[in-house]
């Protein structure tokens, strides 16, 4: 496929796959008669890992050492494995701090949530009682 239609099936913008073809993260690829990319339809597998890979937060760098490493065949796998589960660690740490930040800001809300019921309350007391009681609690 072309570069184009990568780019329109991976989601990634026709510069971006230059980009990460010149850094190292995607391998070259092979090129037609007239010279132009022309992309096996399995890069798309590899393109969806590294977009999971940079959702979780992986560096860069680490990105292209994951991808070095791909690259060299099954002699790595154990370094690669190694490699993930360090980022998943870091990953189950950040969504626990996330998990925790959340509880937080839901006990802020519901709290102003408690609060405004606790207005309404007073304001529908206040409106039933009668206007002399009204005005004497005003002062």
């Amino acid at each position: 496929m072309k570069i184009g239609e990568l780019a329109r099936r991976s989601g990634l913008t026709a510069y971006t796959i230059r980009y990460y073809e010149q850094i190292g993260l995607l391998p070259a690829p092979d090129k037609d008669a007239s010279g132009q990319r022309d992309y096996d339809v399995s890069i798309l597998t590899w393109i969806e890992f590294l977009g999971r890979l940079k959702g979780t937060g992986m560096p860069i760098r680490e990105m292209l050492r994951y991808a070095a490493l791909r690259g060299k065949g099954p002699a790595t796998d154990a370094e690669r494995r190694a490699l993930l589960e360090a980022h998943r660690h870091k990953v189950r740490d950040h969504v626990a701090d996330l998990q925790a930040n959340l509880l937080v800001l839901d006990a802020k809300i519901a709290g102003y949530a408690d609060a405004e019921k606790r207005i309404e309350t007073e304001n529908e007391q206040l409106s039933r009682k009668p206007l002399r009681a009204r005005l004497t609690r005003a002062r």
